[in-house]
């Protein structure tokens, strides 16, 4: 144990890391540390390109022991989805959400861990077959049932002592059901305020209210996923409007189907209700609709057990009981969605068509002209979602290549994020921020918006854009960067938000298989082949 006047020092200098959503938007996962504490905001899983995923399996960047607490903004498993890892190498305090997020967490991280060991058995049977090492999932729904034991339940807008000098209190973020921004106070005499905003929702939340949190700070740390978009008709009519669009240019086709790749707490839910009050109003057509999603299921259910949050749990529920919505439970009853004839809209996870069911529904579908995939959340780059946005074909599921014929469409009206403009306005609420604001949850171009958007909000106001594992020391006249004394990256930060080696990887197998296939003959095809393999063997 440090000396008190050591440990006064610290408290009024605490150290603040990144560990993940840093020039991204996944991994979230922050610490603040002094002599005495240790307290991780957040511990989500790394989605995106392979070389990012790979971060889930190697080993946390900081002492696992020193950890006293995780405070948790929200259940996405990009905020939430390594706490059964944290917990599986030993962590054992506690981990404080709001109610609404430990129900939903009840159901999310069991399932990401039930997921986990089927799509890893899948790989290591190809595995097994090709000679290669098995792997392990990074954790398994058991795992993730011991972690729920360790969270405790926090209400908004009520101080909570974290440890001796450290407290918190939570302020609705009208993101996901539960959402929260964090305000922290670090220090007794002349405490360091500083406010996570956790994911921020937009204006216009079917579910939600909007973000609230008070003014005067000393630091912010900011997401800034839709930084530089100004969605015009993200109004529920508007956004609405836009799916009816949509279901009527897919149903033209009257033995085709719409997939809508979707996270399968709160965006479905939203979905469900928008897609039944359409065909209650007779915008379009009435069809049958497949909540292809266990996760879904449990999760519509936790919504109508909090349906006191918000306005529309009647429409919630007359959508759920509708004749027309079908919820698929077993895996024999997902199967046999692939022998539905007729138009009919499926709704599956996962969002960013990473894991889970859509994969399956994708493989049925991707190739077929009549097909229609609507995709309706933010796709981070480097995933499957993200190739199909950007218009790649063929791609690759479950090792494999699929040509992509079916019509690819986005609306991004349904984003739980908020754009740029209502991000600008939230940070001016905030002011006056004294010493820094971070920008985190963004990639490139979304960084360098909301850069001058913040920079317009208070330009006096140092503004930083933090890498993967760097750190700052939050002294009283502003931030040090300590980052070169930090041991380094766990991976290059410049690669995060951005396609890896893999992605070209498969994108030079594709661009091979087609030059083969398009060659006049065999012996144009011997030609070329010869001229690949000079190449490779020039460049060894």
């Amino acid at each position: 144990m440090t000396s008190a006047k050591a440990a006064l020092k610290d408290l009024r200098d605490p150290v603040l890391r990144f560990f993940g959503a840093t020039r991204g938007v996944t991994g979230s996962c922050f610490a603040i540390e002094t002599s005495d504490t240790f307290v991780l905001v957040d511990c989500g899983l790394f989605q995106g390109s392979k070389t990012e995923k790979q971060l889930n399996y190697r080993e946390f960047p900081f002492d696992i022991s020193s950890v006293d607490a995780v405070i948790l903004t929200h259940a996405h498993i990009d905020h939430s989805g390594l706490l059964p890892k944290l917990t599986k190498r030993g962590f054992a305090g506690p981990i404080y959400a709001t109610p609404a997020t430990v129900d939903l967490c009840s159901v999310m991280l069991p399932d990401a861990g039930h997921i986990q060991e089927v799509e890893v058995d899948q790989r290591n049977r190809r595995y097994r077959q090709r000679g290669d090492e098995e792997v392990e999932p990074i954790y398994t729904a058991d795992d993730a049932y011991q972690t729920l034991k360790r969270f405790q339940t926090v209400e908004c807008e009520r101080w909570q002592s974290v440890a001796p000098g450290v407290r918190f209190r939570f302020w609705n973020a009208g993101h996901l059901l539960g959402s929260v921004s964090i305000e922290m106070e670090i220090g007794s005499d002349h405490p360091v305020r500083i406010l996570f905003s956790g994911d921020v929702g937009p204006d216009n939340k079917l579910f939600q209210a909007g973000p609230v949190a008070p003014k005067h700070w000393d630091y912010v740390v900011c997401e800034s996923t839709y930084g530089d978009k100004d969605r015009v008709d993200a109004t529920i009519e508007g956004r609405r409007q836009l799916l009816g669009r949509e279901v009527r240019a897919a149903s033209r086709h009257e033995n085709g189907a719409l997939i809508i790749p979707s996270f399968a707490v709160e965006r479905t839910q939203e979905l469900m209700t928008d897609l039944t009050l359409l065909m209650q109003q007779s915008e379009i057509k009435t069809v049958p609709i497949y909540i292809d999603s266990p996760l879904a299921t449990r999760a519509s259910e936790i919504f109508q057990k909090h349906r006191h949050d918000f306005n529309l749990g009647v429409a919630l529920d007359r959508a759920m009981h509708a004749k027309n919505v079908h919820f698929t439970e077993s895996v024999e009853q997902s199967k046999a969605l692939d022998r539905v004839r007729g138009f009919h809209i499926v709704i599956a996870a996962s969002g960013m068509c990473e894991a889970g069911r859509i994969r399956h529904r994708l493989k049925n579908w991707l190739w077929r002209e009549e097909a229609t995939v609507l995709l309706v959340g933010y796709q981070a780059a480097g995933t499957l979602g993200r190739l199909l946005a950007d218009g790649t074909t063929p791609v690759k599921i479950q090792g494999e290549e699929i040509t992509v014929r079916a019509h690819i469409r986005q609306i991004d009206a349904y984003s739980g994020h908020a754009d740029g403009p209502e991000l600008e306005r939230w940070l001016r609420n905030r002011l006056p921020i004294l010493h820094g604001i971070f920008l985190v949850h963004g990639e490139e171009a979304a960084l360098t918006a909301m850069r001058q958007r913040a920079a317009d909000c208070t330009p006096a106001t140092p503004i930083f854009v933090p890498f993967i594992d760097s750190a700052f020391t939050l002294n009283e006249g502003g931030p040090t960067d300590i980052s070169v004394s930090m041991p380094s990256p766990r991976i290059d930060p410049l690669t995060i938000g951005h396609k890896d080696w893999n992605n070209d990887y498969q994108a030079l197998l594709q661009d091979i298989n087609e030059q083969v296939r398009a060659a006049a003959d065999d012996r144009s095809r011997a030609i070329l082949l010869r001229k690949l393999r000079r190449v490779l063997q020039d460049d060894r």
